[in-house]
């Protein structure tokens, strides 16, 4: 009985952690005027009217930088081409990858596109673009 407990709590305290994020996050506020004027013809008066608009977001500097490899990509496809390394590398759709992943790359086909997508720069990531070097 007291094995059984302690296999429970050791379960419990393994799958359930407190992690912080290990990298800075900053907050950035974007503030944007907007300035619309509007005129009567027969009174000669100008009004304006400002409107401040306030977007705030999220970033870090993990994710400041959109850029992929396309050298990275291509080693992906080189080593771990079967399993679609590179695609979910790139950022296709999940359901893309698993078809992929079944049909063994449409027998070798679709993964020969890639390939040539990826050396060409044709296949380009969902967000962002290619770096300027090729690694």
């Amino acid at each position: 009985m007291k094995i059984k407990i302690i296999l429970t709590m050791l379960m419990l305290a393994l799958t359930t952690s407190v992690s912080y994020a290990s990298f800075p996050v900053e907050r950035k506020v974007v503030t944007t005027e907007r300035v619309t004027t509007s005129s009567s013809e027969n009174q000669n008066v100008t009004t304006a009217k400002k409107t401040e608009v306030k977007a705030t977001a999220l970033t870090s500097p993990a994710a400041a930088s959109g850029e992929k490899s396309q050298g990275i990509a291509f080693l992906f496809w080189l080593i771990l081409g079967g399993f679609a390394a590179h695609r979910w590398y790139l950022g296709s759709p999940w359901y893309w990858n698993v078809l992929f992943i079944i049909t063994l790359g449409g027998l070798f086909i679709w993964s020969l596109v890639d390939v040539i997508g990826i050396l060409t720069g044709s296949y380009e990531p969902k967000d962002g673009s290619y770096k300027d070097s090729f690694f």
